[in-house]
């Protein structure tokens, strides 16, 4: 394959790009950021906005969206932390309920979606506001901790492989990364999923079950971000309502830098994994040139942005290129 082509790829490109810019990290904070113990700590903290951003991606390739899980989050923090400490449930237990409401929160995203027509982007704003509130309610502004150290363990601990630790979420993250690519990219609901995104009256007629189909993708989110939520309490140690703060920002610029189009129809959980990792990269070089907060997301805004310009432009080319080979064959034909 030649260079051209290898680099025809997005992912190919977006590799390209992780590598840039932990070079420019490198140089910008050559004491710290090349440092393994530095690098496995930015897996360590991406690992729940990536659980998240695989099943964000199944939901913007049917042309949805979901404001909401930020609010999920913290919903299912504080239900984890309430039924371990205000129930009395074994902390195992406890995380099974966090998973469970994350679900039932996808779930009720998907019916008032898929049941009453109306559209994501309104509905899940709604959510955000409903599920946070929740969160407040619940904890009544008070965070949970106290957690064992076996469950703590999870968000905290290293396996040991030669001078190397490796964070113990890593191995969560990679199998839900791994799995997540293959349903979407190697199975026939994947294949619906971008059915639907790219025409869903047509996807429709032929066959597809559109509505269950986008059911199952706002659930498999929202259960995907109970997961999210056991594995942040226990890399904190506290169950707070107001934990996964503008984390819909990082996870939506992840699909989105990673080529996954906001109108449906196009990209991959690889694409969104290597986004992520993009993003989880430059929050960690500016934590470490100490960046304000608030210069982050003004950032990270910017990075949205040009994103959803490049895929814009990349669509087009594409699309410029299809018409030109079309041409080209009915001329030949001719």
């Amino acid at each position: 394959m030649s260079l051209a082509g290898i680099f025809s790829r997005r992912e190919s490109i977006l590799a390209a790009i992780l590598s840039l810019a932990i070079l420019a990290a490198c140089i910008a904070n050559p004491a710290d950021f090349p440092r393994v113990s530095n690098l496995l700590e930015i897996l360590r903290l991406a690992t729940e906005a990536g659980i998240i951003v695989v099943g964000m991606t199944a939901v913007i390739l049917t042309a949805g969206i979901d404001l909401s899980v930020g609010s999920i989050l913290a919903l299912c923090a504080v239900i984890l932390g309430k039924s371990w400490h205000g129930a009395g449930l074994p902390i195992a237990a406890a995380a099974l309920v966090a998973v469970a409401a994350g679900a039932a929160c996808g779930i009720l995203n998907g019916l008032l979606i898929t049941r009453f027509g109306l559209p994501p982007l309104i509905i899940t704003l709604a959510t955000m506001a409903l599920y946070r509130g929740l969160a407040l309610g619940l904890s009544r502004a008070e965070p949970v901790h106290g957690y064992p150290d076996g469950f703590l363990w999870l968000g905290q601990g290293t396996w040991k492989l030669g001078p190397v630790a490796l964070p113990v979420q890593l191995p969560v993250l990679l199998v839900v990364v791994l799995l997540g690519g293959i349903v979407v990219g190697r199975t026939y609901w994947g294949r619906w999923l971008y059915a639907v995104g790219r025409n869903e009256v047509a996807a429709g007629l032929s066959g597809v079950p559109v509505r269950a189909l986008k059911l199952a993708a706002y659930t498999a989110l929202g259960l995907l971000t109970g997961l999210a939520s056991v594995v942040y309490v226990a890399r904190v140690s506290t169950a707070k309502a107001d934990a996964g703060i503008m984390l819909e920002l990082d996870v939506i610029t992840a699909c989105v830098l990673g080529g996954v189009s906001i109108f449906g129809g196009d990209g991959s959980v690889w694409g969104a994994t290597l986004g992520l990792l993009i993003v989880a990269v430059a929050r960690r070089g500016m934590d470490l040139a100490q960046v304000p907060s608030a210069h982050q997301s003004i950032m990270l805004g910017l990075l949205l942005i040009l994103a959803v310009a490049l895929h814009s432009a990349w669509s087009q080319a594409m699309h410029r290129a299809a018409l030109e080979r079309a041409g080209a064959v009915v001329s030949e034909g001719e």
